[in-house]
């Protein structure tokens, strides 16, 4: 039996299978309101098999935005038109949601990838003053950022905490505050980004405070059926920074607090980051984490191929597998995971028929054969 394909407890989550669809930013919004491109990229990836779907970065503030075309949560009206998307996806869907919370500090302000993704400064149409830790601008040539006082990291726990409520009234079951690639919380954890000299900056211990704040926050504004986890860059992959023995220890902290799940990722908070991409680079990550902490863990990067996917369960190096690039390129890759390692997969019995000739019951169903 496939082991990519069998059910999984991601804390309080059932996941039916072992394939998540990580968040893929779509600069598809407007002033933050998901618009009719949120309904079609989230309702055809709700049809792909998976078991488990997490939305792209969603801002808690307006300043929290990567570019001004990012989804938000941070009023009841984000909340109100996010709503269609995610009742349309239940009525034709079992996959589980969740919807990765962030704030993207220092690195927000910037024009959309496919218009180059560089910082608009303050003034400039599409851009407004960052904040971060501290007063370092990300790359040479960036507005620097301001850093912030202890009124401005009240209002941004606040606002995660809003938001997580907001995502729970929307009825989704599962939260990712986005702790990685660079983004505030990220930021607050690596010493190239986070200089301070208060109780937030220097030692470890320091540098985590923050981002536990924000989680336990969050823990407790929901309740305990609705999954939280963090999404972490095991490595800055520059010398100096952040990495995976800071990493394990910051899971452990989270695992105490009651952290559902680690999500590992890398890289992302200085443009001096030296990495060797490759198929699963960044397994080995999720692999000691989960080794050291015994968490669910989740492993993501350039995983595209099934054989892959099964062997990196069957070995135990993550719990689940999470696809970005690869499923955007191929949206019925579960399908055709599940084909290959002969196993079955969800699909809704409107696509039933289309299942190729010589394969046995891959989506779980023998009335394939209507007219």
């Amino acid at each position: 039996m496939s082991q990519l394909f069998t059910p999984f407890q991601l804390g309080p989550l059932a996941l039916r299978n072992r394939i998540a669809i990580a968040p893929m930013c779509q600069y598809s919004a407007e002033d933050g309101l998901a618009t009719d491109w949120h309904m079609m990229h989230l309702g055809h990836l709700a049809l792909s098999g998976a078991a488990l779907l997490m939305t792209e970065a969603t801002a808690v503030t307006p300043e929290g935005r990567i570019s001004a075309r990012d989804l938000g949560l941070w009023s009841s009206r984000h909340q109100q038109v996010l709503a269609p998307v995610i009742q349309a996806i239940r009525r034709h869907s079992p996959i589980k949601l969740a919807v990765q919370l962030g704030h993207a500090g220092r690195k927000a302000s910037s024009k959309v990838p496919w218009e180059g993704g560089a910082s608009v400064p303050p003034g400039e149409e599409g851009g407004w003053q960052t904040v971060a830790p501290s007063a370092l601008p990300h790359a040479p040539g960036d507005a620097p950022p301001e850093a912030l006082d202890e009124a401005g990291l009240q209002r941004i726990r606040d606002a995660f905490v809003d938001a997580a409520r907001r995502v729970h009234a929307l009825g989704i079951e599962g939260i990712e505050l986005h702790g990685a690639h660079g983004y505030l919380l990220h930021q607050f954890l690596s010493p190239i980004a986070n200089q301070r000299r208060d109780q937030y900056g220097g030692s470890l211990e320091n540098r985590m405070r923050f981002p536990l704040e924000v989680f336990d926050a969050v823990r407790a504004a929901v309740p305990p059926e609705v999954a939280v986890g963090m999404r972490i860059s095991a490595t800055d992959w520059v010398d100096g920074g952040w990495d995976l023995e800071q990493s394990v220890v910051f899971a452990q902290e989270l695992k105490q607090r009651g952290t559902d799940f680690m999500h590992v990722s890398s890289g992302g908070v200085s443009p001096l980051q030296k990495i060797p991409v490759g198929p699963g680079y960044q397994i080995q990550f999720a692999a000691r984490i989960k080794k050291e902490t015994g968490l669910p863990t989740i492993g993501v990067g350039l995983i595209t191929e099934a054989e892959h996917a099964e062997s990196i369960i069957v070995q135990g190096e993550a719990d689940v597998v999470a696809l970005a690039r690869g499923i955007l390129y191929d949206p019925r890759w579960p399908w055709h995971a599940a084909a290959k390692l002969g196993a079955q997969v969800d699909a809704p019995p409107q696509y039933w028929r289309s299942q190729p000739h010589g394969l046995k019951q891959l989506f779980g169903e023998t009335s394939l054969g209507q007219r």
